[in-house]
């Protein structure tokens, strides 16, 4: 960056406090006042980011801790800082959650990056009780550094009188409860962004509570350059392509890619092309391969069975065909939702998945490629979902797995032939 753009951290103590909306009314309220803003979000997040995306106008990509390294987190900030006055990053979980016995939480990041850290505090249950918790998070780890706290969700003036009295330094602003800003959620976070047609009305109102000159310029003036670390030089895809033209389920059943990797196929020379199975879009057949992501096809797995011309055209692509956590389930024989219903799929794995009894699998993979796998080095992922594995017949294993500590666990994911996928989000190739 010829002119580096400044960024701050937005953390909480915990989930739930908050943070998500102040990011969203923040980016649109610099937005509108002429500043150059980009978001980026830790951790292995898909739904933040497209919130993030309608406030600021630009991609939001994300950095993680635990699966990148330093040198691949400032190849992706040099990116995403490019034409930006401001860098707003949100934390995942509380300020220092991560991997048990690893790094990758919040703070690592802005230690490693040497950012300030804006703490949003759900005050809906304290009041001078605040100013403990403050002072055990910012005294925690010297190479954190709290910038100053955003009192979140404060009852009243006199409530907001209590905990100024008690943080007579700390408080950037006070922002009142306001249960209109309450998003609906379901079990994999909030409903997705583009879902609702009340999206832009519900950013502008975020944006109205932090629309104000004074806590704007002292947030910029509180943000920092990042110290980015000096990168080798050496411009590769995080995550190689899976073909050199990739046909990629895009809708609300496969919404579940990261902008980090797609883009990094497209400057490796991939040519990427995008089809809506819930509109029977077939993938284009000339393709090399076909990318199922993430997302939820257990919502509308009723359609997605029915939908008779792309479930042929997958079923007729010659090329490679790899599906991941719910492209995994769509590529099974049989998936059932929540009320129990058995819906027939593409039928090209032979295993069947559940959503009627939901059991919560969740934790970051370290996956090695088993033979014929799509990559061969060493790759760094992710899992959660809620599905059960009904059945499993025979099949080549996909990926030898461990944990973020590094125990082993059973081997993840099938492959038949052309066609392939695991539970796994993948996020890149290990650093």
């Amino acid at each position: 960056m010829s002119a580096p753009c400044k960024a701050l951290v937005i953390a909480a103590p915990a989930s739930g406090s908050g943070k998500t909306l102040l990011t969203l009314g923040l980016l649109r309220a610099f937005r509108d006042s002429g500043v150059r803003v980009a978001a980026v979000k830790l951790g292995p997040d898909h739904i933040d980011p497209r919130f993030h995306e309608a406030a600021s106008g630009r991609t939001c990509f994300n950095l993680d801790g635990w699966a990148m390294s330093p040198d691949q987190i400032s190849a992706i900030l040099r990116e995403v800082s490019r034409e930006a006055d401001l860098l707003i990053i949100e934390g995942v979980m509380g300020l220092f959650d991560g991997p048990r016995g690893a790094r990758g939480s919040t703070a690592d990041v802005a230690a490693l990056l040497g950012l300030p850290v804006l703490l949003t505090l759900d005050c809906r249950h304290q009041a001078q009780s605040a100013a403990a918790l403050v002072h055990g998070f910012d005294s925690f780890r010297p190479d954190t550094r709290l910038a100053g706290v955003i009192l979140n969700r404060v009852a009243s003036e006199r409530h907001e009188h209590l905990l100024r009295e008690a943080l007579p330094h700390q408080v950037i602003a006070c922002l009142r409860n306001d249960q209109a800003l309450n998003w609906p959620s379901r079990h994999l976070g909030l409903v997705q962004a583009q879902e609702n047609p009340a999206l832009e009305q519900f950013v502008r109102d975020a944006a109205r509570r932090v629309s104000h000159p004074d806590l704007l310029n002292r947030l910029l003036d509180l943000a920092t350059a990042p110290n980015l670390p000096a990168t080798t030089g050496i411009s590769r895809p995080l995550l190689k392509p899976l073909g050199q033209s990739i046909a990629i389920a895009a809708d609300d059943a496969f919404s579940f890619a990261y902008p980090h990797v797609l883009e990094g196929w497209r400057k490796a020379g991939a040519a990427l092309s995008f089809f809506s199975p819930l509109a029977d879009q077939p993938p284009d057949p000339h393709a090399d391969a076909v990318f199922l992501p993430g997302g939820y096809p257990e919502l509308h797995a009723g359609r997605l069975a029915a939908a008779s011309h792309w479930l042929a055209g997958l079923r007729a692509h010659s090329g490679l065909v790899y599906g991941e956590c719910g492209g995994y389930m769509v590529l099974g024989e049989g998936l059932t939702d929540a009320e129990g219903v058995t819906h027939a799929l593409a039928g090209l794995l032979p295993l069947a998945t559940s959503f009627a009894s939901r059991k919560l699998h969740l934790g970051y993979r370290r996956l090695t490629p088993l033979s014929d796998a799509p990559w061969s080095d060493e790759l760094r992922a992710h899992e959660f979902h809620y599905s059960s594995l009904l059945a499993q017949g025979e099949a080549d294993p996909l990926f030898a797995a461990h944990d973020a500590a590094g125990a082993a666990l059973p081997a993840m994911g099938l492959r038949r032939g052309r066609v392939m996928g695991s539970y796994a989000h993948v996020i890149c190739e290990a650093p």
